[in-house]
Parts: structure tokens; C-alpha cells; sequence
């Protein structure tokens, strides 16, 4: 049985399309049945609609790839009214990921989601903070135990916490969000890279730095998902380089309740549809009757 369940809301199986990767699911659609998913998280979602980050976007690397879109979206308002509806028809779990650039901008947005039908809000604590300098909610520990508890408030929703692999100390951060109130935790979000143009001797991002993503940091990513799942008590949900269905075992073997898949979407659109049928034939080939035997056994 792949069936698990977190935060009260039951996924068919722990495969879900990551924030960001996969759109509003219906490129996706497109390849195969987007239904059989356990979840889809959709793209990072602002309060006000977003265009992204000027120049270069998307760069390839020997094992992976960064990004600097700069939470390309069309704003909460259009997602509710337009691209929600949509996904719903897919008969999957909904999660709504959610971005700001300050305090005030999250309230906003989640205060409208609480009145929607998503089944889960996602938290992404790894934006900067633009009235502090611009340093990250998700860095200092206690900045982000602040902040979760304030959001806490603001929905009845379950909440999950998407972590950042550049905080100080990712243990100490998820017990804190832990302790704020967060009912599950996501992670690792991007790993903070830099690219440059040799030729024309300047940054490839207009940013300067992006998001590193993609094969390359699977064994941090895997690392940081074992180490905080043994510190806290909510469910951890796993994500970093997951490829194919080895990749997935890996993560819930470390103790992932479910797993997210990202990068892997853009070079094989099959990749979650592929990963759910592995972990399916790894089960029946090894015997084991409950996805929940292996979850969390190393």
C-alpha cells in the first residue's frame, strides 16, 4: 500500500511534484494523468502577480541546474479565481506554496488561501525579507520561530514549512519551526550557487546568485532530511535531487513521510509518473505489504 498520510490529509501515494517544477500541473497533464500524483505544490505564489527576474533564468550544470525566475506567478487573486479550479478537476492533494517579500504580504496571501479548498499551505521561508536588509526568514532560527508563529495564526489550514539548506543550523531551525507551530516540514529548498560568464567577465544572473538544484545535492539533501527527521516529531517531507524511484526509497528509508520531486520534471516529464511505479515494484519485489514498513527505518 502506498497510501500516507499528513497532517490529517491523506496522499495516495508520498509522490508529490514539487513547488516551482511543475507549474499549475497542466503542461504536466499533457504527458499522463496528472490524477495518480499523491499531490502537486504549486508554484510559489505572492500576493500581487509577479513577472520574475530579469535576463537569464535557467542555466544547466554537469548535474543539475540553477534558476534565478524570481517567483514568476500570476498573484493569489488569479490563482484562486483561475488556476485553482484546474487543479482541483486533477483529483490530487492541492498544496499552495507561498512567498512575500515581507511580513505583511504572507498574511495577505494566506489569509485568502484559508478560505480555499487547498489542502495544505506551504510555507517558503526562504525568501528575503526585503524590510530587513533582505536576509532570508529561513536563515537565523529564531527569525523564523517568530515568523511561523505569527503565520501560525492566520490559517486553520495545515501548515508546512519549507526549509532552506543555507540556515545556520537546519536542526535547531526545524525545532523551532516545530515549536512555532508548523504541522509538517518540507526540505531542502535551493542550495545558493553563483555562474559566470567567462567571456563577457560578469555573472551569468542578473542576481548574481540562484537557486542550485538537480542530482548534485541529493546527498546533502538526504543528509539534512535524516537529521532533522530524527529531531522533530511532524512529518518531514524530502526533497533535493530525487531522479527516480531509488532516489524516493532513499528519502523515505531516511524518514520522509513523502517525497518531492522538482529538477527531474524538466529533463524526463514522466519522472514522478515513473517514480511511483518504482516504488510500487521495489514494494511487491521485496515483499513488503505498507510503504509505512520502510519509512524512517534507517
Amino acid at each position: 500500500m502506498l497510501k500516507v498520510n499528513i497532517n490529517g490529509v491523506e496522499f495516495k501515494n508520498p509522490v508529490i511534484a514539487a513547488s516551482g517544477t511543475f507549474g499549475f500541473g497542466e503542461e504536466y497533464n499533457d504527458f499522463y494523468d496528472v490524477s495518480i500524483l499523491g499531490g502537486i505544490s504549486s508554484k510559489g505564489l505572492t500576493i500581487n502577480k509577479k513577472d520574475g527576474n530579469s535576463g537569464i533564468r535557467v542555466v544547466e550544470t554537469e548535474a543539475g541546474m540553477m534558476n534565478s525566475v524570481g517567483l514568476q506567478n500570476p498573484g493569489v487573486d488569479t490563482f484562486i479565481e483561475r488556476e485553482l479550479p484546474k487543479m482541483r478537476s486533477y483529483k490530487t492533494n492541492i498544496i499552495a506554496n507561498v512567498g512575500g517579500g515581507c511580513y505583511e504580504d504572507y498574511e495577505e496571501a494566506i489569509l485568502k488561501l484559508d478560505k480555499t479548498d487547498v489542502d495544505i499551505i506551504e510555507l517558503n521561508i526562504s525568501c528575503p525579507n526585503v524590510k530587513s536588509g533582505g536576509m532570508a526568514y529561513g536563515i537565523k532560527a529564531d527569525v523564523a520561530y517568530e515568523f511561523v508563529k505569527k503565520i501560525r495564526t492566520l490559517t486553520k489550514k495545515p501548515l508546512m514549512v519549507k526549509l532552506s539548506p543555507n540556515a545556520e543550523n537546519i536542526v535547531e531551525m526545524a525545532k523551532r519551526c516545530e515549536e512555532a507551530g508548523a504541522d509538517s516540514l518540507s526540505l531542502i529548498n535551493t542550495l545558493k550557487g553563483m555562474a559566470i560568464d567567462i567571456h563577457k567577465r560578469k555573472p551569468v544572473f542578473d542576481n548574481v546568485y540562484a537557486g542550485f538544484s538537480g542530482p548534485a545535492i541529493k546527498p546533502v539533501a538526504l543528509r539534512m532530511v535524516h537529521e532533522v527527521s530524527k529531531a522533530v516529531s511532524i512529518p518531514v517531507i524530502g526533497l533535493g535531487g530525487i531522479s527516480n524511484a531509488n532516489d524516493a526509497i532513499e528519502f523515505l528509508m531516511a524518514g520522509a513521510s513523502a517525497i518531492q520531486v522538482g529538477t527531474a520534471n524538466f529533463n524526463n516529464p514522466l519522472a514522478c509518473k515513473e517514480i511511483i511505479e518504482g516504488i510500487e515494484e521495489f514494494l511487491k519485489k521485496e515483499g513488503i505489504e505498507d510503504i509505512k514498513d520502510i519509512i524512517g527505518i534507517i
